[in-house]
C-alpha cells in the first residue's frame, strides 16, 4: 500500500458546500491501482534513447573540426547524422519523459488508473517504433530537410495515430478523475496534446511521390512560415508546456511545500499558450518572410518574456523555506537548475527576437548554445530529476547511491558550461568577423573559412563539453539500474481514495476559473481557441493565399536532372550547413550577391533557408565556379578549399542516379502548382539525360574526362549550377570577387 496518496496542494480551496441546506452524503473510500509498469517501461526508454542520442550529438560534434571521422561511409556522414541526433534527443529521449511524467503523475493527479492497460501500451510500443523508424531511415537519406519534421509521411502519419492514442488515453482519464478539478499540471498536459497534434499535421500536409518520398504542400516563403510556425512551436509545446506540467507536480512533491500562487500559474497558463503560438516569425527575420509577419513574431515573442519568467517564479518560490533540502537532496537540485535554465532561456530567446540583435546571431553558433541550455538543463535535468524520483517509489527502495547522483549532477553542469559558453564566444566571433570591413569598404574577411578556422578550439571545447554530460547520464543509468536491481517492482499501486467529483459545491466564491477546471471538455475548447487565434492570423494570408507572393517572371522550374540533384542535395542535409537566404544586409550582398526575393523560392518544395551558416551561403553559388570546381570540391572539399572542414561526399561518386521516380515528381509537382507542361513528365527523362551530357561537357573543359554522365554527382552538380541564376547577380566587387572560399589550382 502506498503513502503517496495525495496530489500537491496549488492553493487553500473553498471547502464543498452543504448542499440545498442539508448535509453532504458520507463519501465512501475507493481502492485504485496506479499502473507503474507503463511508467518503468517509458522510464527505461527514456535511459536507452538518451544515451545513444547524446552518443550521436558527441559523434556529430567531432566531425566538425575532424571531418574525417568515420569518414567514406555514407550513412554516417554529418548530414546524416545531424537531424538523426536532434530527433533522437528530442522526440526519442525527451518524449519518452515526458510521458514518463505525465504518466506517473496523471494517475495521482486524477486518483484514477490510466484510462486503458491496452492504449498505455500501443502508446508505448507505436511510439518505440516510430523512433526505430526515424533511425533507419535518416541515415539512409530519407528526409523531408524540415527541421525537427524531417521524417518522411508514413511516419508522420504513425506519429498522428500514436498521438491521437496518447490523448485518448490521457483525457479518458481526466474524464474519469475522482477529484472535480484539475490541477494545473492537467491544463498543461491537454495544450500539449491539443497544439502538438494541430502543428504536426498542419506541418506535414505533403503529397507523396512514392512510399518513402513526397514533397511538401508548401513553397518558398509559405514553407519557411509554416515549417517555423511548427519548429518554433515544437519547442513550446513539446519541449516546454509538458515539462511546465511537470514541474508544477514534482516541485511540490519533491519538496513538500504547496506551489507558491495558484493565480500566478493560471495567468502563466493562459498568457503562455496564447502568446507562444505567434512566436515563430522570429526565426526568420531579415529574410524573404513578409515584414509584417517577421514584425508580428518579434512583438509576441519579447511579450513572452511575462508569462515565461512568471512560470520560473512560480516554480523557485515554490521552494522558499525548503532551500536546506536542495543542498541534500539530487532530485531538487536537478529541478532548480532546470527552472534557472528555463528562465534563462525564455530571456534570451526575446531578446534574440530584437532585430538588432538578430542580425548579429542568426546563422551563428550562438543559436546552438541558446538551444543546448535549455536542452541540456531544462529538458535534461527535469528528465533526470523525475527518474531519480521515480524509481525508489515504484520498485520500493530507496536510491541506490546519493553521492552518484551529486556527482553526476556537477558532472551535467560542467559540461554544460563547456558546451553553452564556447558557442556563445563563437557566436559572437563568427557574427563581428562577418560583418567587419576594411576602411577602403571591402570585407576584411572576405573568405568564409578565415572565420571556420578561428572557432574550431570552441568546437574542441563544445566536444568535452558533450562528453561529461555523457558521462554523467552514464552515471546515472547505472544508478537507475542498481536501484531497480536492489527492490521489486511494484506494478500495480494500490491506494486509498475518495472521490470528490460529484460533490456539488453551491459556494458563491468559487471562480470561474475553478468552474472551468471541473469542466475539462470546455477547458479543452478553450485552449483550442487560444492557441487558434494566433496560429491563424499568421497561417492564413501567407501559407494559404498563394497571392499575396510576389512571382518574378524570370523564374522557371527546375529541370528534371536539377530537380533530381535537388533532391540529392535534401538526402545528404546540405541545407543543416549552408543557408540559401542571403539578408538585406552590405556584409552579406557583398560577400553572397544581390539579397534574395520572396519570388525566387515559389517552386521549392521544400523550402531550403537553413538555420545555421557551418559553411557560406549558397543562394547565389550557381555559375559561380566551374563544374570541375564542384567535382573536385565534393571529391576531397580541401583540394580547393584548405582548412575546409566539409567531408567528402565520395559515395555520390560511384553511385548511380535512380531516375525511376523521375516522371512521379514531375506530376507531383504539377498539381502542387508548379507550371510543368502537360504530358511534360514522358519527355523528363531525356531532357535529363540531354543535361548529364552538357554537365559532362563542362566537366571535360575542366580537366574531368571519362565521367559516367549517370553518377549521382552529376545531377548535384547540376543543381548546384541552376542554384540562384534565374535572379541576376550584382557584379562582384573587390571584397567578394575571390569568393566566399578561395580556390586553389586545379591538382
Amino acid at each position: 500500500m502506498s503513502t503517496e496518496q495525495t496530489q500537491p496542494t496549488i492553493a487553500p480551496v473553498t471547502a464543498p458546500q452543504v448542499a440545498a441546506g442539508g448535509p453532504l452524503p458520507p463519501r465512501q473510500l475507493e481502492t485504485v491501482a496506479y499502473d507503474n509498469n507503463i511508467v518503468r517501461l517509458f522510464a527505461m526508454a527514456t535511459a536507452v534513447w538518451g544515451i545513444v542520442g547524446m552518443l550521436v550529438g558527441l559523434i556529430v560534434a567531432l566531425k566538425l573540426y575532424i571531418p574525417s571521422f568515420l569518414g567514406g561511409i555514407n550513412i554516417l556522414s554529418y548530414g546524416r547524422m545531424r537531424p538523426l541526433h536532434t530527433n533522437a534527443v528530442i522526440f526519442a529521449f525527451a518524449g519518452n519523459a515526458i510521458f514518463v511524467g505525465v504518466y506517473y503523475s496523471l494517475q495521482r493527479l486524477c486518483k484514477a488508473r490510466m484510462f486503458s492497460d491496452m492504449l498505455s501500451k500501443l502508446h508505448f510500443w507505436g511510439w518505440q517504433l516510430i523512433i526505430v523508424s526515424a533511425a533507419l531511415t535518416l541515415p539512409l537519406g530519407i528526409t523531408t530537410s524540415k527541421e525537427y519534421a524531417e521524417l518522411e509521411w508514413p511516419i508522420d502519419i504513425a506519429i498522428a495515430v500514436v498521438w491521437v492514442i496518447f490523448g485518448w488515453n490521457m483525457i479518458g482519464t481526466i474524464l474519469r478523475r475522482k477529484d472535480k478539478h484539475m490541477y494545473v499540471a492537467i491544463w498543461f498536459y491537454l495544450a500539449t496534446f491539443i497544439t502538438v497534434a494541430i502543428l504536426h499535421i498542419v506541418n506535414s500536409l505533403e503529397l507523396p511521390v512514392s512510399f518513402l518520398k513526397s514533397y511538401s504542400m508548401y513553397a518558398g516563403v509559405q514553407d519557411a512560415l509554416v515549417q517555423w510556425w511548427y519548429g518554433h512551436n515544437a519547442v513550446a509545446f513539446f519541449l516546454t508546456t509538458p515539462f511546465l506540467g511537470i514541474m508544477y507536480y514534482f516541485i511540490p512533491k519533491a519538496s513538500g511545500r504547496p506551489i507558491f500562487s495558484y493565480r500566478l500559474s493560471i495567468v502563466h497558463f493562459w498568457a503562455l499558450i496564447f502568446i507562444y503560438i505567434w512566436a515563430g516569425p522570429h526565426h526568420l527575420l531579415y529574410t524573404a518572410l513578409p515584414d509584417w509577419a517577421q514584425s508580428l513574431g518579434s512583438v509576441f515573442s519579447i511579450m513572452l518574456i511575462a508569462p515565461s519568467w512568471g512560470g520560473m517564479i512560480n516554480g523557485l518560490m515554490t521552494l522558499r523555506g525548503a532551500w536546506d533540502k536542495v543542498r541534500t537532496d539530487p532530485v531538487l537540485k536537478f529541478l532548480v537548475v532546470g527552472i534557472t535554465a528555463y528562465g534563462m532561456a525564455t530571456f534570451e530567446g526575446p531578446m534574440m527576437s530584437f532585430k538588432n540583435v538578430n542580425a548579429l546571431t542568426h546563422y551563428t553558433n550562438y543559436v546552438i548554445g541558446h538551444v543546448h541550455l535549455p536542452a541540456l538543463l531544462w529538458n535534461g535535468g527535469f528528465a533526470f530529476a523525475m527518474l531519480y524520483y521515480i524509481f525508489p517509489r515504484i520498485y520500493r527502495t530507496k536510491l541506490y547511491s546519493i553521492k552518484l547522483a551529486n556527482w553526476h549532477f556537477w558532472v551535467m553542469t560542467l559540461g554544460v558550461v563547456f558546451y553553452v559558453v564556447p558557442m556563445y564566444w563563437a557566436g559572437i566571433t563568427e557574427a563581428l568577423m562577418f560583418k567587419q570591413f576594411r576602411p577602403d569598404g571591402t570585407l576584411m574577411y572576405p573568405n568564409f573559412l578565415e572565420t571556420v578556422m578561428q572557432i574550431i578550439p570552441m568546437y574542441i571545447l563544445r566536444s568535452i563539453g558533450g562528453t561529461l554530460y555523457l558521462v554523467g547520464a552514464l552515471l546515472a543509468v547505472y544508478n537507475l539500474y542498481k536501484t531497480a536491481k536492489s527492490g521489486s517492482l511494484l506494478r500495480d499501486e494500490e491506494v486509498q481514495v475518495t472521490n470528490n467529483r460529484l460533490v456539488v459545491s453551491h459556494s458563491k466564491k468559487e471562480t470561474w476559473h475553478r468552474m472551468l477546471e471541473a469542466a475539462p471538455v470546455r477547458f479543452g475548447l478553450y485552449s483550442l481557441g487560444a492557441v487558434l487565434i494566433g496560429g491563424l492570423i499568421e497561417y492564413v494570408p501567407t501559407a494559404l493565399v498563394k497571392s499575396n507572393i510576389p512571382t518574378i517572371a524570370s523564374v522557371t522550374p527546375y529541370t528534371p536532372l536539377e530537380l533530381e540533384g535537388r533532391d540529392l542535395y535534401i538526402r545528404e542535409g546540405c541545407n543543416n550547413c549552408h543557408s540559401q537566404m542571403i539578408r538585406p544586409f552590405r556584409s552579406e550582398t557583398e560577400r553572397y550577391g544581390e539579397y534574395s526575393k520572396p519570388g525566387e523560392f515559389v517552386y521549392d518544395h521544400p523550402f531550403l533557408w537553413g538555420s545555421k551558416r557551418t559553411g557560406p551561403d549558397l543562394a547565389r553559388i550557381g555559375g559561380k565556379y566551374p563544374s570541375a570546381w564542384h567535382w573536385r570540391h565534393m571529391m576531397d572539399p580541401r583540394s580547393t578549399s584548405p582548412n575546409s572542414i566539409m567531408p567528402a561526399y565520395t559515395w555520390l561518386f560511384h553511385d548511380d542516379l535512380d531516375l525511376s521516380h523521375t516522371e512521379g515528381k514531375i506530376i507531383t509537382l504539377r498539381k502542387l502548382g508548379v507550371p510543368y507542361p502537360v504530358d511534360y513528365e514522358f519527355d523528363a527523362v531525356a531532357d535529363a539525360k540531354t543535361q548529364q551530357k552538357k554537365i559532362i561537357a563542362d566537366l571535360a573543359q575542366g580537366g574531368i574526362a571519362n565521367v559516367d554522365p549517370n553518377k549521382e554527382i552529376v545531377a548535384l552538380i547540376a543543381y548546384l549550377q541552376r542554384v540562384g541564376t534565374d535572379i541576376k547577380k550584382a557584379p562582384p566587387t573587390a571584397s567578394n570577387a575571390a569568393g566566399n572560399e578561395q580556390p586553389v589550382a586545379a591538382k
